[in-house]
């Protein structure tokens, strides 16, 4: 496993890590979940991704059972705020729901602190301002070393950054954007003036667009897949899509690699992705997916894929 800086700051993050949306309190139980962070340990993985939305609260609770088996020290954990519930203040990034959603996610995954507190989404109703001073607290407090964005507009996010500077408060290090061969104008255009002037890191998801990637909904849905049971990802599947993905399955078949393993090794390729978070229903997956950071794709392939 290789480990990479999380853009600006000394956190080293290993390059592949291990994510619990859609999966942990689905298609993963307890017992199952525990074997697959158990197997992503073993294999240098030290970050572990979650959200307070994922499952409804389920995923950290199961998380949180399984990191007990780790040294503390030894693990990076995320999780992330927005979505808390029913109710008029169950919702967004005000200073309430910052504090109160972050001592909850704490309870569910049994933490003293998490590494990375994200905010889930931009709260318009809210002053990004009033969103900091809230996440300062946490930090003096040490419920929270490092606090990021995902899928924030790079306008919000140099925002923050300014505000940061002007008001002394922790800046975001990091943001959290969808990143695969058909979704990359944020990481590739709109964030890069964020590289270079601030060094942000990131997190990247879904890598596989929800599974497209791998070829495996070409023909239909799976029994015990994740759109067997997450059919909303559906809408995203376009028939415009469908015809490119059938064109790279096409392409990469010719090559020593599957498509996953292709479309993972793709996405480290970017200098500015500071981690690739995996996600996994099975065992078998999970070890097949890691194992796309240990090949280095030909220029010829990727030029190729790419012209798609």
């Amino acid at each position: 496993m290789k480990y990479r800086r999380l853009g600006k700051t000394g956190l080293q993050v290993s390059e592949l890590s291990f994510g619990s949306w859609v999966t942990f309190g689905t298609t993963l139980d307890l017992d199952l979940a525990k074997e697959c962070m158990r197997f992503a340990y073993e294999r240098g993985v030290n970050f572990f991704d979650n959200a307070e939305v994922y499952g409804h609260g389920a995923a950290e609770l199961l998380m949180g059972e399984a990191l007990r088996e780790f040294p503390r020290e030894k693990v990076i954990v995320s999780t992330k705020i927005f979505w808390g519930g029913e109710g008029p203040n169950q919702t967004g990034l005000s200073w309430k729901r910052m504090v109160e959603g972050t001592k909850n996610s704490l309870r569910r995954l049994q933490q003293d602190y998490v590494d990375i507190l994200f905010c889930h989404r931009p709260d318009t109703e809210t002053p990004i301002e009033e969103t900091m001073r809230a996440i300062e607290t946490l930090v003096q407090q040490g419920l929270v070393f490092y606090w990021g964005t995902s899928e924030w507009e790079a306008t919000q996010i140099e925002e923050a950054m300014k505000l940061a500077s002007l008001h002394h408060l922790t800046p975001p290090v990091v943001e959290q954007p969808e990143y695969n061969l058909l979704e990359r104008k944020k990481l590739e255009t709109d964030y890069l003036p964020l590289f270079k002037n601030y060094g942000l890191g990131t997190t990247i998801w879904s890598p596989l667009a929800s599974g497209f990637l791998t070829g495996k909904y070409q023909k239909g849905i799976p029994e015990k897949s994740r759109l067997s049971h997450q059919q909303w990802l559906l809408e995203y599947f376009t028939e415009e899509k469908k015809r490119r993905i059938d064109k790279y399955i096409s392409i990469v078949e010719k090559s020593p690699y599957s498509p996953s393993e292709v479309g993972i090794a793709w996405c480290l390729r970017n200098p500015n992705v500071s981690t690739v978070i995996l996600g996994a229903s099975n065992l078998q997956q999970l070890e097949q997916n890691l194992a796309a950071g240990e090949i280095e794709l030909d220029e010829a392939l990727v030029k190729e894929i790419e012209a798609i």
